[in-house]
């Protein structure tokens, strides 16, 4: 299957797009967490007022979202995605969560449900796996969702992989005109199977091909 760029965005486009799917995003990076809040409830909390009901931990989680979103929002359109975007949108995402946020993880952590236990990452290698990807002749669609997948199994951070790899691949996506993933709350349980399968084998073209189908959107004129 060719991956070829679905959408063709100017910057005031893209940003359009990613300042009006913000709660979305955010409604459904949060359910990869577990976090059981309504799209209302969660609007509401990106929105800066208090919900009964909801714990201060699944605030904390979508306030984190709403912060890293925010960042790649106002990014220069001529950023170069590196390690560094990187790093600071995950000192976003596991604010208070986590060991450390914002720096590579430098012990073992396990992945639930697999066998797979990914290496401790080392920086000048994930350096040279992202250069990799981008010099790869694909579009940047692909590099986008690649990088994705790439970073997901490699759980680069203490925590808030999952959530730290989508916001990455938006930020590739907007910065150039591409539309944005989301992986919605009733596509969980296929995409949970298929990156299960991803993590055991390493090999992602089914599930790239299954994000490229399905979970990518922009603006339809």
């Amino acid at each position: 299957m060719i991956i070829s760029d679905k959408y063709n965005l100017n910057e005031r486009e893209s940003r359009f797009l990613l300042k009006k799917s913000v709660v979305s995003l955010i409604h459904s990076a949060s359910r990869l967490e577990n976090v059981n809040t309504t799209f209302a409830q969660t609007k509401t909390i990106v929105e800066g007022m208090s919900v009964s009901g909801v714990s201060m931990d699944d605030i904390q989680v979508i306030l984190n979202l709403k912060n890293a979103y925010q960042y790649v929002i106002h990014l220069p359109y001529n950023t170069k995605f590196d390690l560094s975007v990187v790093c600071k949108i995950n000192s976003f995402i596991s604010y208070n969560e986590s060991l450390e946020w914002g720096v590579l993880r430098t012990g073992k952590v396990g992945i639930h449900g697999v066998d797979y236990v990914p290496e401790i990452p080392v920086e000048s290698d994930v350096v040279a796996a992202i250069n990799s990807i981008f010099d790869l002749k694909e579009s940047m669609t692909y590099k986008a969702l690649k990088y994705m997948y790439y970073a997901m199994r490699s759980q680069l951070f203490w925590d808030g992989n999952k959530r730290t790899a989508i916001v990455s691949a938006n930020t590739i996506m907007m910065l150039n005109g591409l539309g944005v993933v989301n992986i919605s709350e009733q596509q969980l349980e296929k995409w949970n199977e298929l990156l299960s399968e991803f993590y055991e084998s390493n090999n992602d073209e089914k599930i790239i091909e299954w994000t490229y189908e399905n979970c990518i959107h922009g603006i339809d004129y």
